[in-house]
């Protein structure tokens, strides 16, 4: 089979399409035909080798210190079952499944396997694209507004970033939950985030974050440039900062009403999600679809902070 395979750290180009063996599931495992795989900027600091200051050393450990232990990299996919494993009951070739593959990655491939546990159904009317897109960003915000944050009817929530794969989906979820949403966002994103749910749309290209008088209930910083101090400054009194991309430090110091780390893969937070993708209640924001034989070109997308939503590679 293909595979976006990288053998060392590195820019985008680094990354090359190889012919490898296509894997065999083991008993508890599927076999999944890939038809949709998100780029994620978690690939793209693992293929850089560029990680938040202080996870460096650690990351290296977990991914290989000298060149990427896993070399094929992707972990939100959506495809179809081609086989299942002896003790696979719940599902049978022909399924259309998605999930996410965790630290076992190997989701930029035509096919990848999976344990069963971690999969979920895809609804018909959610395309490949769309589901590979929504499961990384959506339970990411998922995870913090609701699980952290107890997100509800009459509360204030700032996402800041609110252009990215978390944020455009964090702006969608907060508003499910009746919250009113400020987003922040750049000049040219904001009639999209807008449309997402934001009432009020901050320009950070004019407007410092840090420099807004309104204080919120809930911010959710995705992009990183906030720290404790500065988030907190922003919240009303009982307020909590959630923290979906942070520094060792401020990982390590998050307590009372900071949250910091990463977001589980649950499959019942997938379902959730596909559930309000089917409906039409949430909509996954794609920025570029690319075929498996461009995805340099999807990392160096993911690359420049720019990218809108979500970006998708189609094995």
């Amino acid at each position: 089979m293909q595979a976006a395979v990288v053998n060392r750290y590195g820019a985008p180009d680094v990354v090359g399409i190889r012919e490898v063996p296509r894997p065999a599931p083991r008993r508890d495992e599927v076999l999944v035909r890939v038809r949709a795989a998100a780029v994620t900027s978690a690939d793209s600091r693992i293929r850089g080798a560029r990680f938040p200051a202080g996870f460096g050393p650690f990351a290296r450990l977990a991914f290989g210190v000298f060149r990427p232990r896993r070399t094929v990299l992707g972990s939100a996919f959506s495809g179809e079952v081609v086989a299942v494993g002896a003790q696979v009951r719940d599902l049978a070739p022909g399924d259309e499944v998605c999930g996410m593959t965790g630290m076992r990655l190997g989701a930029h491939a035509e096919y990848v396997t999976v344990p069963a546990r971690k999969l979920a159904r895809k609804p018909s009317a959610v395309s490949h694209e769309d589901a590979a897109g929504l499961l990384f960003g959506g339970s990411t915000a998922l995870f913090f507004l609701r699980d952290k944050a107890s997100v509800g009817p009459g509360m204030s929530v700032c996402v800041n970033g609110a252009s990215g794969a978390v944020g455009t989906n964090a702006v969608q979820l907060a508003k499910h939950f009746g919250a009113t949403v400020t987003g922040v966002t750049g000049t040219t994103n904001a009639g999209l985030v807008a449309g997402l749910g934001a009432t009020r749309v901050i320009d950070h290209t004019r407007d410092e974050l840090a420099g807004v008088t309104e204080r919120f209930d809930v911010v959710l910083d995705a992009v990183g440039n906030l720290s404790i101090a500065s988030g907190r400054r922003l919240l009303n009194p009982g307020g909590v900062l959630l923290l979906a991309v942070a520094d060792l430090g401020d990982t390590i110091r998050a307590r009372g009403n900071v949250v910091a780390g990463p977001a589980p893969e649950r499959v019942a937070n997938f379902e959730f999600l596909l559930g309000l993708a089917a409906e039409g209640a949430l909509r996954v924001v794609i920025d570029r679809i690319y075929e498996l034989s461009d995805i340099a070109e999807a990392h160096r997308r993911v690359d420049t902070g720019r990218k809108v939503g979500n970006v998708v590679v189609r094995p």
